[in-house]
């Protein structure tokens, strides 16, 4: 298998990293961060094309595979960029394209596209965890169309969304799901705004009879669909993990290289040199497993799909806390500073691993699957079985 990148990519690569270390929110003090996201660098990304990436070019698309994404999240992990990439083009718009709807495909997708429409899913509720069929939000059926019931929690970025897509189980019909674009400025909404672990913005959501725009015509039940952009984000973040682990690591090395102790570097230690080169490995086995979770979403069989994304997800979250816990340790006190850079890194990697399923979610829905078949394997890239997930301690 040719894992080579193409021109274009490589291109699409240069161009993204380029713009987005002229950005880097790494080394700003926090006494003048802003954890919103910035519009003049949301214009940019409309401009070089990336927030029309994974769509079709009928929509303003660059019509990009999940490979073209992980380049890009991957360069935002790097330089723990917060705009609203993710919930906005990736999951929404990934929501909208992928139901063939062609009435909302026409009026959203070129407008986020565009940059001109920031739209933010509400499905996660309070009791949920990572079953994505526990939804207990009513859509009521009546004269004036669709009514809302229930709480959603976890919205990123949507207290700047203009739309949200709201997941609700439809009333009087069993276990049909729906998916409802929601116009924030209805009545009978009520929010919870708050900050994630890594201080993005986040929002809880609570809806009283609210009326809804539209249903998103999914030709059914909408939970098949909502598994599928679970999968996909779950692959994108993957690849923003292996950014924000190479950034760590290059930090930590750097350090090690510049701290002195007994009057040496202490990179000289051979155990820290030791420490360092797990880390590596570490963030060699998740790029690897990114690939793998880019490829596996392009799947058409949903078992496949899953169990390659499951498999990746757990690698990946596995490989995050290590190199985030001893990038951390390898600088000592200065590590635990809230100005200091890696720190920040830490939080991101801490709060990825949660993100569209933890580790026990991933390993538990791969064992319920039977693990990976032979056939989903790629002999060049993977272990015997999942025990390369045995990492240092």
């Amino acid at each position: 298998m040719n894992l080579e990148l193409s021109d274009e990519q490589r291109l699409l690569k240069d161009t993204v990293d380029r713009l987005l270390s002229q950005h880097s929110l790494a080394d700003v003090p926090l006494s003048k961060r802003s954890w919103t996201w910035r519009r003049e660098l949301w214009n940019q990304f409309a401009e070089m094309g990336l927030l029309g990436l994974p769509f079709d070019a009928e929509f303003g698309g660059m019509v990009g595979s999940p490979f073209e994404t992980m380049l890009v999240m991957e360069s935002m992990g790097r330089n723990l960029a917060v705009e609203p990439f993710l919930s906005t083009v990736l999951v929404s718009g990934g929501l909208i394209a992928h139901s063939q709807d062609r009435v909302l495909m026409d009026r959203l997708l070129p407008k986020i596209a565009e940059g001109k429409l920031m739209v933010s899913f509400a499905h996660a509720e309070p009791f949920a965890r990572y079953d994505l069929s526990s939804v207990e939000a009513i859509a009521q059926k009546t004269s004036a169309g669709w009514r809302l019931t229930g709480s959603k929690r976890y919205v990123f970025h949507g207290q700047d969304a203009q739309s949200w897509l709201v997941s609700a189980r439809i009333e009087n019909v069993q276990g049909e799901i729906g998916i409802f674009l929601v116009d924030p400025a209805e009545s009978g909404i009520k929010t919870k705004d708050y900050t994630s672990q890594d201080d993005r913005a986040v929002i809880d959501i609570r809806f009283d009879g609210v009326v809804a725009e539209a249903r998103l015509d999914c030709r059914g039940c909408a939970l098949p669909l909502i598994e599928r952009i679970a999968d996909e984000a779950a692959a994108a973040l993957c690849a923003d993990a292996v950014g924000a682990m190479s950034a760590a690591h290059e930090i930590t090395v750097n350090y090690l290289k510049t701290r002195q102790q007994f009057g040496v570097a202490i990179g000289t230690f051979q155990a820290l040199q030791h420490r360092a080169v797990e880390m590596l490995i570490a963030i060699e086995q998740a790029r690897s497993m990114a690939i793998f979770a880019a490829f596996s979403v392009q799947q058409r069989d949903p078992k496949m799909r899953a169990n390659g994304v499951s498999a990746a997800k757990a690698v990946v979250n596995k490989s995050a806390r290590f190199v985030g816990q001893h990038s951390i340790q390898l600088h000592g006190g200065i590590g635990m500073t809230e100005d200091y850079c890696i720190g920040r890194y830490f939080k991101r990697l801490t709060l990825f691993e949660f993100l569209w399923g933890d580790s026990d979610y991933h390993l538990g829905r791969l064992s319920e699957a039977g693990g990976l078949n032979e056939s989903e394997r790629d002999p060049e890239l993977f272990a015997d079985d999942l025990n390369l997930l045995s990492l240092p301690d």
